[in-house]
């Protein structure tokens, strides 16, 4: 057949509006929907667990650099070595000028972890500068957005980076991975067991700040076999009494391990406080340690259940 230019002209349209079209991918970012005609090329993400998931996708040269970790956590040398390449824009939450300032045009953060609800870097103000937010899911709680947790949030975080970035099946790979090994752990708990009883210890010696219904520490807790005594307390993380903590009276602390405090300090902010002194935790000096990174939704979550299985249930 032959084609006459028209024709020709045509079919070339076509094929770019479909190439095009083929290319446009749009996911759920909490309240929103975030739509990409391609992938970011000058990426940042904010925190080390964000960042990690960022790495552990090979996204490492779609990235211009990273906030928000050093002001907060010590890198670690598989860390160390993920970011080698990459600055740290800021120490801790990015202003609105650093992120401008670094050309990006994609910031993955969340509620808490980078942004403020009312702050100066939200999606809102970003946007006039062509930089596309998305936000961890866990987070959206802190925008009304209420969501029972579950390892869910950290697979459906991987699955639609694997989407903007157009590594979907690096994505489904490492997603399916993580499925299988959590199976085979809780296939390891006895079933028929009764829940062991845990509180989640972040910081504060006069008033604890803890995970709450709406924190991820809470279904790691239970995909290991326990439970979150603080699982009433309808937030993410917060402040609760110790009052509280000791008529609950957890079987073991799970300690969150980052900042200047050590994991030992932390230890014996309880040890020492005569309320605690009878809380079976403490009583049995029953504690687990799990550094800031794998209690907060990334790619380390599913090796720090498994820690968490053999504390709640191992001799």
């Amino acid at each position: 057949m032959k084609l006459n230019s028209t024709s020709l002209a045509t079919g070339l349209i076509a094929t770019v509006m479909a190439t095009s079209a083929m290319a446009e991918i749009t996911v759920q970012s909490c309240d929103r929907e975030v739509t990409f005609d391609t992938p970011p090329t000058a990426a940042i993400s904010n925190d080390v667990n964000l960042t990690e998931m960022m790495l552990v996708l090979g996204l490492a040269d779609r990235m211009v650099g990273y906030t928000g970790i050093s002001g907060w956590n010590k890198l670690d040398a598989e860390m160390r070595e993920g970011v080698a390449e990459l600055p740290e824009l800021s120490e801790r939450y990015p202003s609105k000028e650093v992120l401008i300032g670094a050309d990006a045009d994609f910031f993955f953060a969340g509620w808490n972890y980078g942004m403020k609800v009312g702050g100066e870097v939200t999606p809102e103000t970003l946007a006039p500068f062509g930089m596309k937010v998305y936000e961890l899911t866990e987070s959206c709680i802190h925008v009304g957005k209420e969501q029972d947790v579950t390892m869910d949030l950290m697979y459906n975080d991987l699955l639609n980076l694997g989407k903007i970035f157009g590594v979907e099946e690096r994505a489904e790979e490492l997603v399916a991975g993580y499925q299988a090994e959590l199976a085979e752990i809780t296939a390891g708990v006895d079933a028929n067991a009764e829940s062991v009883r845990a509180f989640v210890f972040d910081s504060g010696a006069d008033t604890p700040f803890t995970a709450g219904h709406y924190a991820i520490p809470t279904a790691m807790i239970e995909a290991a076999g326990g439970v979150n005594v603080m699982d009433s307390f309808r937030k993410s993380w917060g402040t609760v009494s110790w009052e509280e903590v000791v008529a609950q009276d957890p079987e073991i602390v799970v300690i969150i391990n980052y900042g200047e405090l050590t994991a030992e300090d932390r230890m014996n902010i309880m040890r020492d406080n005569p309320a605690l002194a009878n809380i079976q935790a403490v009583k049995n000096d029953r504690f687990v340690v799990l550094e800031y990174v794998e209690a907060t939704p990334g790619p380390r979550n599913i090796a720090a259940i498994r820690r968490l299985a053999d504390a709640f249930h191992g001799e």
